[in-house]
């Protein structure tokens, strides 16, 4: 279990992240979306203690994780393929993380066997690694001590798309055993095949939260284009309803097509085209969410003690 409510982290005056709050359960993969920047990776490195909260709390298992006897074993963590020993072999680096942990030299043998790095690569110096090669060695040192739960920071970075295939079974396989996953990524496509829940944050607030399903039905979402955009965009704004500007001059906007239609009419602009918005699915929910920084005008944003009664 992963547990965060109300973390915020500010630098001076600027708020990297705010009042961010949601819940990994059990059983699950959550996909912790976001764009470069959105701060994924600082809510990551606070729920791991790395950079301290300006307020708010994180807790895995119940305890902050700085609290932790032997963490290695209770959480394996990614959060930079990139920092690892260069001069030590991949084998070598896999058992000092055994012996660290407390596990025995053959968990690191058959790490490197899961991850396809055995034989050969397993020889190989760090610093002769590819990106794609680092991150599988990243994957093996976080379940080297058989933990319950995984952290991972857009671990598919680097990896080839058979070496994506491979992570998302790997990832469903370890949360299907009762494992919680907290899988961080800018990519939708990346983890929309294996994550339960979904957690998206842009401009470092939660823009929503969720199913797939639970998203996709958040009501009054709308799509409209007119002869004259402008105009159309006016009226739009000063009847209340905040559109933004989607491709091929049309505008969304989170309200239902009658309240859009009414406003176009009551100014009279000439409509092309007035439906219902998510016919892209999540990829243009995402999309949506994530182009203005933030969260747009009127998405709900779920309890994240009200989703079906569980955490997120």
């Amino acid at each position: 279990m992963i547990s965060v409510e109300g973390l915020t982290k500010r630098y001076g005056d600027v708020p990297a992240v705010e009042d961010v709050s949601f819940h990994c359960a059990p059983g699950t993969v959550t996909g912790f979306l976001g764009p470069n920047g959105a701060g994924k990776s600082t809510t990551m490195r606070m729920i791991c203690g790395l950079t301290p909260p300006s307020s708010g709390t994180a807790t895995v298992q119940g305890v902050p994780y700085g609290r932790i006897a032997n963490p290695g074993r209770h959480v394996g963590v990614l959060l930079d393929a990139a920092a690892q020993h260069a001069g030590r072999t991949g084998r070598e680096t896999l058992a000092l993380t055994a012996m660290l942990t407390g596990v025995g030299r053959d968990r690191a043998g058959a790490m490197l066997d899961l991850v396809g790095l055995s034989g050969r690569p397993a020889r190989r110096r760090v610093a002769g690694y590819s990106l794609g090669m680092r991150q599988r060695l990243g994957i093996a040192q976080a379940l080297v001590g058989d933990p319950s739960v995984l952290i991972l920071d857009e671990p598919a970075n680097g990896l080839d798309p058979e070496g994506i295939f491979w992570m998302r079974g790997l990832l469903r396989d370890f949360a299907d055993r009762g494992g919680t996953v907290l899988l961080s990524s800018h990519l939708l496509r990346e983890v929309e095949a294996v994550a339960d829940r979904f957690v998206v944050i842009a401009g470092g607030r939660i823009a929503a939260r969720g199913t797939k399903e639970e998203l996709l039905a958040a009501p009054g979402r709308t799509l409209v284009r007119g002869v004259d955009g402008a105009a159309l965009g006016a009226a739009l704004a000063g009847a209340g309803l905040r559109p933004r500007p989607d491709t091929g001059g049309a505008f969304l906007v989170e309200a239902p097509a009658e309240a859009v239609g009414r406003a176009a009419a009551s100014a009279g602009v000439v409509l092309l085209e007035l439906r219902e918005a998510g016919g892209g699915g999540l990829e243009e929910l995402f999309l949506s969410l994530t182009a203005s920084g933030g969260r747009p005008s009127g998405t709900p944003v779920p309890s994240p003690h009200g989703l079906e009664g569980a955490s997120l």
